[in-house]
């Protein structure tokens, strides 16, 4: 009869074993969740740049397309979120065998800086920068 009742008595679990429990559930939880709102976080910043780069590469192709290449600065904003700058300057260089006089073209620097400020209000910048040529002949009026 002894041996019924501590068979009885040890059947489920104790409430301590069951708080224990819900603590390492609850840790463990607040630890996924925050790992999965940094993914969230860092594919949010991801896109952010993307645009950013499409943004710039698009206005660095333009520069010598669609506006003339010379030296000079444009500035914008793209969708209320993308401010830009182009600055088109003129590109020196000096190789000891080369008469830059002689030459039929010239080449200018293209920088393209789109800043930004992200969802928690840190400033974001990304540059670009290419040499783009012209010939010496359409740039004659």
């Amino acid at each position: 009869m002894m041996a019924e009742n501590k068979k009885l008595a040890q059947q489920g679990f104790s409430l301590l074993e069951i708080l224990i429990a819900f603590s390492i559930l609850a840790v463990s939880l607040g630890i996924l969740l925050k790992i999965f709102s940094a993914g969230v976080n860092t594919a949010a910043i991801a896109e952010d740049y993307t645009v950013a780069v499409q943004l710039g590469e698009s206005l660095m192709v333009r520069a010598g397309i669609e506006t003339p290449l010379q030296a000079g600065e444009v500035s914008g904003r793209d969708n209320d979120k993308y401010s830009w700058e182009v600055v088109v300057s003129p590109y020196r260089f000096s190789p000891d065998d080369v008469d830059a006089f002689k030459l039929k073209t010239e080449l200018f620097k293209v920088d393209v800086v789109v800043s930004w400020d992200d969802d928690v209000g840190k400033g974001r910048k990304l540059e670009l920068s290419t040499l783009k040529i012209r010939n010496k002949e359409e740039a004659a009026p």
